[in-house]
């Protein structure tokens, strides 16, 4: 039995998707959700469904009995999110899981971006526990630039700090393959996957491919990393969240967003979807 937490979110249904199109029978899935009434059609698709709050660490345990491998995807919640994971572990290695797969950050061991420090400190949660695991190291997604879109033509700018740092993302379909085929695998356990885009690219190379497949002018302006954050939030974000989101631009700066291992495309069997593709395909839609 697999059990995919999160999998009523953008990634947890991919990774089910992806499940039952490698012929995983949908009974020996279960979806392990917050709010089980999110996941009626996953239930009507044969997918069992049953109750998982991160903050609720009760609902943890029972949730994953029975597991012979469990994806776990991290939580979104940057200050609660580490006090979350300790919960979803103790109740992995409570329940016994044969294999616990985590969603975590690029280059989590080295990184200094601010968003990494719950990744690794989720790695070592799972490491002490001794259960067979499997770090999906996730780069950045395609999808954080391709959902903005209509805002970035409307503006005809695009906002960060990243300079002329490169980054290798890649599109949530792709990670959601490569969490899929290590559930159905019987690849090596206690390993990290350093996952990303096959091709890297800069935030002006971005706005050019923006504006060649839209026929719209679209720029890049580079800010300081501070007065990044301001803006940030001055559009609304909470300033934790804009300092989060201007550390990672600075992350990306220092290359910490990039990477040639290669293991993405190689899990998956396919080249990663890459960023003028990505474009494409949202302006045609």
């Amino acid at each position: 039995m697999i059990v995919v937490t999160g999998a009523t979110g953008h990634l947890g249904r991919l990774v089910v998707q992806d499940l039952l199109d490698r012929g995983v029978p949908a009974g020996e899935i279960v979806a392990a959700v917050r709010t089980p009434d999110k996941a009626a059609d996953l239930a009507a698709s044969g997918v069992q469904v049953r109750e998982a709050d991160y903050d609720r660490p009760e609902t943890l345990a029972p949730a994953f009995a029975g597991a012979d491998r469990l994806l776990f995807i991290s939580g979104s919640v940057p200050g609660a999110r580490l006090p979350q994971h300790h919960a979803v572990v103790d109740a992995a290695k409570a329940a016994g899981v044969g294999l616990i797969a985590y969603t975590s950050i690029l280059k989590a061991d080295t990184t200094t971006m601010l968003l990494a420090a719950d990744h690794r400190a989720t790695e070592a949660r799972i490491r002490e526990t001794g259960l067979p695991h499997v770090f999906l190291r996730n780069g950045w997604y395609l999808e954080n630039y391709t959902e903005r879109l209509t805002d970035t033509l409307r503006n005809g700018a695009i906002l960060g700090a990243a300079g002329d740092g490169r980054l290798a993302a890649a599109a949530r379909a792709d990670y959601a393959a490569a969490a899929g085929a290590v559930l159905t695998s019987d690849g090596p356990v206690n390993v990290a996957y350093e996952l990303a885009g096959d091709e890297s690219f800069t935030m002006a190379e971005l706005a050019a491919q923006i504006t060649e497949h839209s026929g719209t002018p679209v720029t890049y302006r580079d800010l300081p990393v501070d007065e990044y954050a301001t803006t940030l939030t001055g559009f609304g974000l909470p300033p934790e969240a804009a300092t989060v989101i201007a550390d990672a631009d600075a992350g990306i700066a220092r290359g910490e967003l990039t990477t040639d291992s290669r293991d993405l495309s190689r899990l998956i069997a396919r080249p990663t979807t890459s960023m003028p593709d990505a474009i494409a395909t949202t302006l045609n839609n």
